[in-house]
């Protein structure tokens, strides 16, 4: 054991003493080299951007699996919920890789006392087939609470048309002005498609259009549809704008009284299973003393 100590010993000594002799002994750098280094300019913020990578591999697999049969990218709602279908995609393919992997790795031990190797890969299966699709139903319902979200500022935001309308104000104007007065997401989404009507030379009106058709937002259309016809006919739209916001809050009031009762009823079930347990716990006292006697 002595000589394996004493090489050992000699090694670390030897590589700690040429360690010490390469810094000691490094050439001074060339000043030219190093000031061009230090005065470089800064790399463009996508490619410091920490996500970088990420986005790179969901494009990868964009470009790979979205023609496959099975898989299928909701754009529209990942426009609206401000998602890169790149992403998106990645997460679904981890998920996925996760469930199938995790059974089969964390029964190993089973495995080794005998347990029936097809029963972890059915399992890891199993589970990446649902995890795959987990996302998919998260951003369903992402997608529907936004939306419902941004009905509610649809219908403040048609009061404010009808206000600056009323004002003697002209359509865009009057699209412009409500749309400043918010601050919401939904407001800015609105303000962006206006700003990109400056940019395109079209009326405000069609760069509501489409942004209808990019993330299907049937409300907007009513706007743009209500704003062109007060365009090209010249007619008074106030009455009209102040109609379509009292029948959205109609209906928006409604759907959340349906989902009210849908909650209240998916609770008849459990509150009747908790009064039979209640009384069991009553009645079985009383039953056990009965046996007893």
């Amino acid at each position: 054991m002595m000589p394996v100590a004493a090489i050992l010993s000699g090694a670390t000594i030897g590589a700690g003493a040429a360690l010490l002799l390469r810094e000691v002994l490094r050439p001074a750098p060339a000043l030219a080299p190093a000031l061009r280094r230090l005065n470089q300019p800064a790399p463009p913020p996508a490619e410091a951007a920490p996500g970088d990578r990420d986005e790179q591999w969901g494009r990868w697999l964009v470009e790979h699996l979205a023609d496959l049969p099975g898989v299928r990218i909701p754009y529209k709602d990942l426009a609206l919920i401000g998602t890169t279908p790149g992403r998106f995609l990645l997460t679904k393919v981890a998920l996925a890789a996760g469930g199938l992997l995790l059974p089969p790795l964390s029964t190993i031990p089973l495995l080794l006392l005998g347990l029936p190797l097809y029963l972890p890969a059915v399992v890891g299966i199993l589970a990446a087939v649902l995890l795959w699709f987990t996302p998919d139903l998260a951003l369903r319902d992402k997608a529907k609470r936004a939306r419902a979200e941004f009905a509610h500022a649809m219908a403040a935001y048609l009061d404010l048309v009808a206000l600056r309308r009323a004002g003697n104000v002209s359509a865009e104007q009057a699209m412009e002005q409500a749309a400043q007065t918010g601050q919401g997401w939904a407001f800015l989404r609105i303000q962006g498609a206006l700003a990109r009507s400056h940019v395109d030379k079209v009326p405000h009106w069609e760069s509501l259009a489409r942004l209808t058709a990019e993330l299907d937002l049937p409300v907007l259309d009513d706007l743009a549809a209500i704003m062109r016809q007060s365009a090209d006919d010249g007619a008074s739209v106030y009455a009209t704008l102040r109609s379509r916001a009292k029948n959205l809050r109609t209906e928006l009031l409604a759907a959340q009284a349906s989902e009210a009762n849908a909650n209240s009823e998916k609770m008849t079930a459990p509150g009747a299973l908790l009064a039979v347990l209640v009384m069991l716990l009553i009645a079985f006292p009383a039953l056990i003393r009965m046996l007893n006697t």
